[in-house]
């Protein structure tokens, strides 16, 4: 077991490195010039050269990557070229609001999914299994920035019950923070949910074919307890799986969710940093946002060993 961990994260880390190198070449393919953003279209030629040489801008590519990767080793990400911040705060700042949003999103989608699924594979072609289908076509053919506008404006504007943007830190306010992550969140969760109650309701059908059920149920189990205990334990692999590879999609409908509802998290720092030619702000967050992706996916290997013991075992 530990030789497959090693194994697993040196994967991971080679992942990560290819990560970090194809974005930061492709952030230098962005138009702009950070040196003009930094002193307007007053500044002339020669302050800007003298910028850009501060900022290193004027070294060759990989010299500029390689010292950007020694100083990741030491912890130290650089600093905001428009803030002066070092970028290392200003993600630490960020992150826990970009974290309680996928939190929160996750647990709405599956807490919603899994019973939703159970219920509609037990009665396949029922009235709510067709009801399943036509809800989850509904949600998933609606962009989430469609979904946030009109939920802000039946929740927050038609109907005032929840704050239409801003946020409120936990600690501060802990029901002002929780009214404030609802809209977020579930318009995240909307489509997730679509996709993971339709994938658990057709993983669950065919388990639910498999003789050991059909055995199950000859010994007089009741149906709630092959459902519990025999059925939706194998069948969750699909759902664990399609639940890490959607964390690229969640951290991609989190950029658009934090600028909509106003929420400052790391997806937005990332649109303020692009379109502020922020080079290492923007190198910092798509390392963040890796390392999360990797990780999360690590963990999920290690979960399928927990649902299937053949897995591990096979390992």
């Amino acid at each position: 077991m530990a030789w497959i961990v090693l194994r697993r994260a040196g994967q991971l880390l080679f992942v990560l490195l290819v990560v970090t190198v194809l974005a930061f070449w492709m952030i230098t393919l962005l138009p702009g010039d950070p040196a003009m953003q930094i002193l307007g279209y007053a500044g002339d030629e020669a302050a800007l050269e003298a910028v850009r040489r501060d900022l290193g801008l004027d070294r060759p590519f990989w010299e500029r990557y390689l010292d950007w990767l020694g100083g990741v080793v030491t912890g130290d990400l650089g600093t905001s070229y428009t803030s002066s911040i070092p970028v290392r705060e200003s993600l630490a700042a960020r992150l826990p609001v970009t974290l309680e949003l996928l939190v929160f999103s996750q647990v709405i989608s599956l807490g919603l999914a899994v019973p939703v699924a159970m219920a509609a594979a037990r009665r396949a072609g029922g009235a709510l299994d067709r009801a399943l289908t036509t809800v989850s076509f509904g949600l998933l053919s609606t962009p989430v920035f469609v979904s946030g506008v009109l939920l802000i404006m039946m929740l927050a504007v038609k109907l005032p019950l929840l704050p239409a943007t801003g946020f409120t830190p936990f600690d501060a306010d802990p029901v002002g923070n929780l009214q404030t992550m609802v809209l977020p969140s579930v318009t995240l969760a909307a489509g997730q949910l679509a996709v993971y109650a339709r994938l658990l309701r057709a993983d669950l059908i065919a388990t639910l074919q498999e003789d050991y059920i059909t055995l199950a149920r000859a010994r007089g189990l009741s149906p709630r307890r092959i459902m519990w205990r025999h059925a939706l334990r194998p069948s969750a692999i699909s759902l664990v799986t399609v639940v890490g590879l959607n964390l690229g999609a969640l951290i991609g409908g989190a950029v658009i969710i934090e600028t909509l509802f106003g929420l400052p998290g790391v997806g937005r720092l990332l649109v303020e940093a692009i379109l502020s030619r922020d080079y290492l702000v923007v190198q910092g967050g798509v390392l963040v946002v890796a390392v999360g992706y990797v990780l999360v996916n690590f963990a999920i290997d290690l979960v399928y060993g927990l649902l299937d013991p053949r897995i591990r075992h096979a390992s």
